[in-house]
């Protein structure tokens, strides 16, 4: 390998008979004057004699066929490889041609390639094509991991990228961007392993239910076991939202995530909601209030000159004291904030409270919160702000030098959907808090990743700040051109975003300085919704038939005649099929088909038997 053609400070070609290159590898270059420089292949190409060669090519130009040439390549005979690699850091001046280039060992790249040891590095995945340097590397990074590729899962041969969790002090916040079916969700679910191996703390917000790492993947009965590294709560079922502890500020984020408040009803809240108060009593003085609103002052107050009974009389006298503490509140304001609140606590909201998710973290546990997007947003809202204020309390008082008070760790928070949670255009009652933690969060070791479809759609301030990202296939024009505003991706890995494989992604990080190709590694768990749909559907009708034909088993010889009977008994035995004659006689048809009954006509009629 060589460099050929016209050679400048940053790139140089190199071309070779015996070797075919390939896009992101690394090789070294063997400068006579400058010494040995490291560069990666941006693009490859090769040529031979029964593919005529175009000399007005964009890739190669007169000048590289030209020095081929006087290099000792035959044009017309050889075939030949030639990679434009782009280098590492700018050289001095331009590189000597006719340098000679080879693969480099894994002591001339282990600075640029492997920035961590294993023990404080996120092992994410492998760095593509680097196999030849990994045979040369330290044993302790060798097959440290399963991949999967091209329909086998096998150990991994590459150069391992380590993400170091030190780095994030600098370098806080990940970004993990691909569209349906790239392998973003399994990006995220490797991440969220990592982190329960080293025991960091962290949250995941949960929309699709789909974070679950009690399953071993099939094959990997080594993995780690991670069952007792995370808990899994349902908002509404195992967390919420204490009301008591509710501030004027997080009542109102949490009324307007359900729908956005007017300033009326924002006004109204302040007023009305007063320390200390629990749902029973706000929601009671917010439906008295509306009551005593609809019928007014005058029908009120002759309703207290009649004769009444202590309990209706006790209702009617609160009212005319709300009306005179809140004369200026407008009736459709109090409907609003009530049904705002009917609809947090049908959800069970304030049925619960955070304790079990405090207790989690301080465990060094996962822990997933799962719900419905809608009350996730609202959730969270609370949620976060009450974690970020326990840590930064925490460690501003610890920095005053003031007696330390309750310890509560540094934690990661982790969600999918994230231009949900911090949209781009528009007020989110959790975007005021994500954006906090995304500019403020380093001081206090609080850090977020992020993963969406739609990077276009997250807010600018809050991307600016993911100073690590992981993109996977991407075919949006938007979003590519989003991602290469806010990543050092250039023109050639931008090109190929929309023809990722699944599972392959670019990182863009500035502890490498550069963007490295890797293949996310092979998680140890199993996500509950791997099943293929149509495999679903076919797993779901023969459990279907199986069921059935246990229950008509003792039936069986069944004669049309007898049909009716069959179905009572059913309906006794198995109330939930809800089964009719007509269905029970196409269920029959479905058994005979598939080859579990067998059918025959009789003088007597149809014959269904085993």
């Amino acid at each position: 390998m060589q460099v050929v053609g016209l050679t400048t400070p940053q790139e140089v070609f190199v071309a070779s008979r015996e070797r075919k290159f390939r896009i992101n590898e690394i090789l070294v270059i063997d400068d006579p004057n400058q010494g040995p420089l490291i560069g990666e292949v941006v693009e490859a190409n090769s040529y031979n004699r029964f593919i005529p060669l175009s000399i007005n090519h964009d890739f190669v130009d007169s000048r590289v066929i030209e020095s081929l040439e006087r290099l000792g390549y035959s044009i017309s005979d050889d075939e030949i490889n030639i990679a434009r690699v782009k280098l590492r850091n700018e050289a001095s001046f331009p590189v000597a041609t006719g340098a000679k280039a080879h693969l480099p060992e894994f002591s001339e790249v282990r600075e640029l390639l492997v920035r961590s040891t294993t023990e404080d590095g996120l092992a994410l995945g492998e760095i593509k094509h680097t196999e030849e340097t990994a045979e040369t590397m330290d044993e302790d990074l060798k097959g440290l991991f399963y991949v999967y590729s091209r329909g086998e899962k096998k150990k991994t041969k590459n150069v391992p990228f380590l993400l170091d969790l030190k780095s994030f002090q600098q370098y806080p916040h990940i970004g993990i961007f691909g569209g349906s079916g790239s392998g973003k969700s399994y990006g995220l679910r490797v991440i969220m392993e990592e982190l329960m191996l080293k025991g960091i703390p962290a949250i995941m917000l949960d929309p699709h239910y789909e974070m679950d790492f009690s399953t071993r993947e099939e094959g990997l009965e080594d993995a780690p076991d991670f069952r007792e590294s995370f808990k899994k709560f349902q908002i509404g079922e195992d967390v919420g939202v204490e009301f008591l502890a509710l501030g004027k500020r997080d009542l109102l984020d949490l009324l307007s995530a359900v729908k956005p408040l007017t300033e009326a009803m924002s006004s109204a809240v302040e007023i009305l909601h007063r320390r200390g108060d629990s749902f029973l009593s706000f929601s009671s003085r917010l439906e008295l209030l509306a009551e005593a609103l609809e019928l007014g002052r005058i029908r009120i107050e002759k309703a207290l000159q009649q004769d009444l009974e202590p309990e209706e009389r006790e209702k009617y006298k609160k009212m005319k004291e709300l009306l005179e503490e809140y004369p200026n509140i407008p009736l459709v304001s109090v409907q609003g904030i009530a049904w705002r609140l009917r609809r947090l606590q049908a959800s069970g909201l304030f049925n619960h409270n955070i304790k079990p998710i405090k207790e989690a973290l301080l465990q060094g546990k996962l822990a997933v919160i799962q719900g419905p997007i809608w009350l996730l947003q609202v959730f969270s809202t609370y949620l976060l702000a009450n974690l970020y204020r326990c840590r930064r309390d925490y460690k501003d008082g610890e920095l005053r030098g003031e007696a330390a008070g309750e310890y509560f760790p540094p934690f990661v928070i982790a969600t999918d959907e994230a231009h949900n949670f911090a949209p781009k255009g528009y007020d989110a009652p959790s975007k005021g808090i994500i954006t906090e933690i995304a500019q403020e969060g380093r001081k206090y070791g609080v850090f977020l990743v992020l993963a969406t479809q739609r990077p276009t759609l997250l807010d600018e301030t809050v991307t600016a700040q993911l100073n690590t990202k992981i993109i996977f296939r991407t075919v949006r024009g938007h979003d590519i051109a989003t991602i290469s505003e806010e990543t050092d991706i250039g023109p050639e890995e931008a090109k190929r975003l929309p023809y990722l494989p699944s599972g392959d992604a670019f990182v863009s990080s500035p502890l490498f300085g550069r963007t490295v190709a890797i293949r996310v590694r092979f998680p140890y768990t199993r996500s509950p919704h791997t099943l293929n749909p149509f495999d679903e559907i076919k797993d779901y009708r023969r459990k279907a038939q199986d069921r059935l034909l246990d229950l008509l088993e003792k039936h069986l010889p069944i004669y049309d005649t007898n049909l009716l009977k069959v179905v009572q008994a059913l309906d006794a035995e198995a109330p939930d099929l809800k089964m009719e004659v007509r269905t029970l006689k196409d269920s029959l048809e479905d058994l005979v088909r598939s080859g579990k009954v067998q059918k025959e006509e009789t003088p007597f009629g149809t014959v269904y038997y085993r």
